[in-house]
């Protein structure tokens, strides 16, 4: 997937205020309008600047777009890091949203869940009152909260515009009960912390869409949870008990003689906790001592000629 700069593509620079993101765009819509230009890719050129448009054009999505830095550079390959607007708080207005089938791949990646989730009750329609906007954010949390509760302070980045037209932030922090067992997905409703309600009306919700923060040697998938565990040589070869990191605290695992590099020990109902609670899956990892003088060097020579062994006889070679 390709990145896209929406500055270069509009002509702006990075500090540009909103004003002179709409005088650019109309400019180019003008020039690039496929009923009347006869330039070259006409209407592609159109549709990229309606997608840069549709970014920078609101503060939100425009703060998180700059987040992802200015190392990139147009038509890089690309993939957003984990998590990349995670802290950033949406509200739900819009035009209804745009045809994503006409935007790229990189703006479907970035911004499709957004325009999924968006939309929610906006108004009571009782006269001149007007229920406020529901907002939604990503969060980042620990997996060991998931398995026990926690309650967490966390920040989120405010945008809007100043005074001059341009994009400004500012911290919002919650105190937040972050219920046992959720999911990664799932998420958490702060009834009355979205936007202010009109002319009397009841304020929005707030929703939080938990993502886990996870070391590496960590991944889950629903409520299973996996966990790479590196093991010495022998460890494998002649089996031995070891302690076992999880996010429920350490235990005591036997490793069976003669395991192999990815062997699967699974730990029943010690997954994500449910009515139906996950299994965590311990992966195991060969893990090689650096070899730091002779007589190791030695060591590994004897194994050599001790044992007949080729890890890659299946394949043929």
């Amino acid at each position: 997937m390709e990145y896209k700069d929406y500055y270069e593509i509009m002509g702006v620079g990075k500090s540009a205020s909103q004003d002179e993101i709409k005088r650019a765009y109309r400019k180019l819509a003008r020039k690039y309008h496929p009923d009347v230009s006869t330039e070259k890719d006409a209407e592609a050129k159109f549709k990229e600047v309606g997608e840069a448009y549709e970014v920078l054009k609101d503060p939100e999505k425009r703060t998180a777009y700059d987040q992802l830095g200015s190392q990139w550079k147009a038509g890089q390959d690309f993939h957003p890091p984990p998590g990349w607007d995670a802290g950033f708080e949406f509200s739900s207005s819009g035009d209804g949203g745009p045809d994503l089938g006409g935007f790229s791949d990189f703006f479907e990646t970035l911004y499709g869940r957004e325009f999924r989730t968006a939309g929610g009750r906006s108004g009571s329609g009782r006269g001149f009152q007007m229920r406020g906007e529901d907002h939604h954010a990503r969060v980042m949390i620990d997996l060991e909260d998931s398995y026990r509760g926690a309650t967490r302070s966390i920040t989120l980045q405010i945008s809007e515009l100043d005074p001059a037209g341009r994009v400004k932030t500012h911290p919002r922090t919650l105190s937040v009960r972050i219920p046992k067992g959720i999911r990664r997905g799932q998420q958490i409703r702060l009834n009355g912390q979205g936007g202010a309600g009109h002319g009397g009306a009841d304020p929005g919700d707030l929703y939080l869409e938990v993502e886990f923060n996870l070391p590496g040697h960590y991944r889950v998938e629903g409520a299973d949870v996996y966990l790479d565990l590196p093991l010495a040589p022998w460890e494998a070869a002649l089996g031995a008990r070891v302690k076992v990191p999880t996010p429920a605290g350490a235990v005591d695992l036997k490793i069976p003689p003669g395991s192999q590099a990815g062997k699967k020990l699974r730990l029943k109902g010690r997954g994500i906790p449910a009515r139906q609670p996950g299994d965590l899956y311990v992966v195991l990892q060969i893990s090689l001592p650096q070899v730091e003088n002779e007589r190791q060097r030695q060591f590994f020579e004897d194994m050599k000629r001790e044992f007949s062994f080729s890890p890659r006889a299946r394949m043929g070679v």
